[in-house]
């Protein structure tokens, strides 16, 4: 579906000498996403996740590498590979003064789709995210989980066979949250692929079929959300040291009871999970 060869992307910036230099946000990256997952890109403010994805949707052009989606370079096909591609950015960017149908039939519009498939398709799509019943309200009456599942409808408004989240479920509610967790997991059932970008680590685990983790441009690790945890070390002990909360991992339960019998404090014994893998790649210093 994505193939992405030796990818790099190259920033000019100064130093405190005001001499120019390049700066290496995304460095040598490989990836192969494959058709009706759900991909993750992880990482550290900085990481690269930002840049990577847009490349991806060709916003940017990378310094040197390929991006091939169904083995077409995306430059060469700019304009034919565009109409696979859907993307819901992280800040709200409706048009404020139109309503609910208004926005969607501008975007359908916009891609030239015919009034008679555009109209039906706007229906399907707000029934999709039980929004039929707003068609005519002003976007600016929606709720905050109300405004994310129009986003994402209306980027699959023009079918699209992949589609890019970044921080899809930012500041909202858990309640909210999980109702979105739901849609972004029905999309592979109806042929999108999804490629999402999350500063929420337990986002990832729960949707995921793989995850790429980024730090300072380059790929650390790719695996299943599972595999990641369980090359870590399936389960954890955890302590409160003297400067801060520490943590050690073994495979098994018994394992852990026995290092945590030579502690001389209270500990809690878990199973890992995806963000104990993050923190132990990326490091547990803020940069």
């Amino acid at each position: 579906m994505l193939t992405i060869n030796s990818l790099v992307k190259k920033f000019p910036t100064k130093n405190k000498d005001g001499k120019i230099l390049l700066k290496t946000a995304v460095d040598n990256l490989n990836l192969n996403i494959n058709s009706g997952e759900i991909f993750g890109l992880l990482g550290p403010n900085g990481a690269g996740k930002t840049t990577t994805i847009r490349m991806l949707t060709m916003l940017t052009k990378p310094t040197s590498g390929k991006i091939l989606y169904d083995n077409k370079d995306i430059f060469s096909y700019e304009q034919e590979i565009k109409k696979y591609i859907g993307v819901v950015p992280q800040h709200i960017n409706f048009d404020q003064d139109l309503t609910v149908w208004e926005n969607m039939e501008l975007h359908g519009r916009l891609h030239h789709m015919p009034t008679k498939q555009r109209h039906k398709r706007i229906n399907e799509l707000l029934e999709y995210v039980e929004l039929q019943d707003r068609i005519n309200d002003s976007v600016k009456k929606l709720s905050g989980g109300m405004k994310r599942r129009l986003l994402i409808v209306r980027a699959l408004m023009h079918n699209p066979k992949i589609l890019f989240l970044d921080e899809p479920t930012v500041a909202l509610d858990p309640q909210v949250r999980r109702r979105i967790w739901d849609l972004i997991r029905r999309l592979p059932k109806d042929g999108v692929t999804v490629v999402l970008t999350t500063h929420y680590i337990e986002e990832a685990e729960n949707l995921c079929n793989r995850v790429a983790i980024l730090n300072k441009g380059k790929l650390i690790k790719l695996d299943t959300p599972t595999e990641l945890c369980h090359q870590l070390g399936k389960y954890v002990v955890e302590w409160d040291g003297e400067n801060s909360r520490e943590y050690k991992f073994f495979n098994s339960r018994q394992e852990c009871a026995q290092f945590a019998s030579t502690l001389d404090t209270s500990t809690t014994i878990r199973h890992s999970n995806l963000e104990d893998v993050f923190v132990e790649l990326t490091g547990r210093t803020v940069n």
